[in-house]
């Protein structure tokens, strides 16, 4: 990721014989949508081709589920790329940041940093994700669905 363009840092390269632009929104993220909209337009990219990775509360810390399509279930970015689209019917990876704080605001919650003993979760996650994208790109969501959907 080496470029800033429609508001986000962006870089292409290719996997699985497939051109694949990885974005990183600098919006607000409440207003992620503004970033992908633009992107997918330039870049021509229809929906079904389009992954969003994001932070999901209610799901313990380093576990994933992939979604075909679906309600922003409460997250502001999500809710703004729905918007921006007019649709829900994209995939999504969900990388679980949980539980849930029992009290405070949860904004500030989501910006903290990773206490040194929840690091490992963290990079289980990502790693998680990582290889479900690749998963998703050489053999289809629905494959990617049945294996990490009931890992955790």
């Amino acid at each position: 990721i080496n470029r800033l363009k429609f508001q986000a840092y962006t870089g292409i390269f290719t996997k699985f014989s497939k051109k694949i632009i990885l974005v990183k929104p600098q919006t607000f993220m409440n207003l992620s949508g503004d970033s992908v909209i633009e992107l997918l337009k330039f870049y021509k990219v229809p929906m079904d081709k389009l992954i969003v990775i994001y932070d999901e509360l209610d799901l313990p810390l380093g576990d994933i589920r992939i979604k075909l399509k679906g309600s922003p279930a409460g997250h502001n970015g999500l809710k703004n790329i729905i918007y921006n689209l007019k649709s829900d019917e994209f995939k999504r990876i969900r990388v679980g940041i949980g539980p849930r704080p029992g009290r405070g605001y949860i904004a500030d919650y989501v910006i903290s940093t990773f206490l040194e003993k929840e690091f490992n979760d963290m990079v289980r996650g990502v790693t998680l994700a990582t290889e479900a994208i690749d998963m998703i790109l050489d053999r289809g969501a629905l494959k990617a669905m049945n294996l990490y959907n009931t890992k955790s």
